[in-house]
């Protein structure tokens, strides 16, 4: 019996020494470096979050007790109500959502039908067509800010308007028109992924369709676009989140409109001092609580979609 106990004992050591090789100790090395940025890439991203969440519910005497960190001491719901009222956070959070699901649907349908005409037929200027969408992404947005102002707050359609045109500032108008005529923000990112979506597809079902009659409107709508949904879903989702975000465009076209990044931006200017910074930070868990619940209800498709779009395009 001893014996076979030290056999069993030897056989397991000779195993383990096999599988604890220079190849388990790299694996496991990766294993951890991986961890370690993991863990990092959360830190950076939720400790700003938690901070502005703990932060929100402190009252005056925890902002100047040294002593509280993270769990206050006096929680309150004041800072809450204080940023509802002061944001006129009801009329904000409606014309923001509005705004962003009325750009999120026209980028959607300008950018597919121009990335499926780059992607699908050719033409001459195709390809600089695409070129000067890319260029886009790269065109900081602070160059064109003086020339997109001034030609939306005297719009004169091309001359077709009598001077000195129409102001289109403080209303949905140049957000509309952007996003309608694929110009937007971002659009050029949502071309790109468009146009390699549908370069990915067999031309069979376009070959298919047209042997059965379908000409190349009905082939779109019929055939193509049922194909394409993890990339629809991208696109309406960025431009969503990109839109609602987005600081820079609106307050150059609606400085004077109560949308939520005006409102917030109002908010912080308003409540500078220390004591007030409770108050900002329930403004801005306000401000992004909408996109988290979207996210939480949307999560498994946007991750497929994100997946799918990748290895399709």
């Amino acid at each position: 019996m001893p014996g076979a106990i030290a056999n069993a004992k030897s056989w397991i050591r000779r195993t383990m020494n096999r599988r604890i090789g220079v190849s388990s100790v790299g694996e496991l090395l990766f294993v951890v470096i991986r961890a370690v940025l993991l863990i990092g890439m959360c830190y950076i991203i939720v400790f700003p979050m938690v901070s502005k969440i703990s932060s929100s519910f402190m009252s005056g005497e925890d902002i100047y007790d040294n002593t509280v960190r993270w769990i206050p001491r006096r929680p309150t719901l004041n800072n809450y109500r204080d940023a509802f009222y002061e944001m006129e956070y009801g009329w904000a959070l409606l014309r923001s959502l509005a705004l962003a699901v009325a750009v999120g649907a026209l980028s959607l349908m300008s950018c597919t039908l121009v990335g499926y005409g780059l992607a699908r037929y050719r033409f001459p200027g195709r390809e600089l067509i695409f070129a000067g969408a890319i260029l886009t992404l790269v065109i900081p947005p602070s160059l064109l800010m003086i020339p997109m102002y001034m030609n939306f707050r005297f719009f004169n359609l091309y001359g077709l308007l009598p001077e000195p045109g129409v102001n289109l500032l403080n209303s949905f108008w140049p957000f509309l028109m952007t996003s309608a005529t694929a110009t937007g923000l971002r659009n050029g990112l949502f071309i790109y992924i468009m146009r390699q979506y549908f370069s990915g597809m067999p031309r069979n079902l376009e070959e298919a369709a047209y042997i059965d009659g379908a000409g190349p409107i009905r082939t779109f709508f019929s055939v193509m676009l049922p194909c394409a949904p993890p990339a629809l879903m991208i696109v309406f989702l960025f431009s969503f989140v990109w839109q609602w975000n987005d600081y820079f465009y609106t307050s150059i076209y609606m400085a004077g409109t109560n949308v939520l990044p005006m409102a917030l931006s109002q908010l912080r200017q308003d409540f500078i001092t220390q004591l007030g910074s409770p108050i900002v930070n329930a403004g801005s868990v306000m401000f992004i609580l909408p996109i988290l619940i979207i996210f939480a209800f949307l999560q498994r498709y946007f991750v497929e979609s994100v997946d799918r779009t990748g290895l399709v395009g």
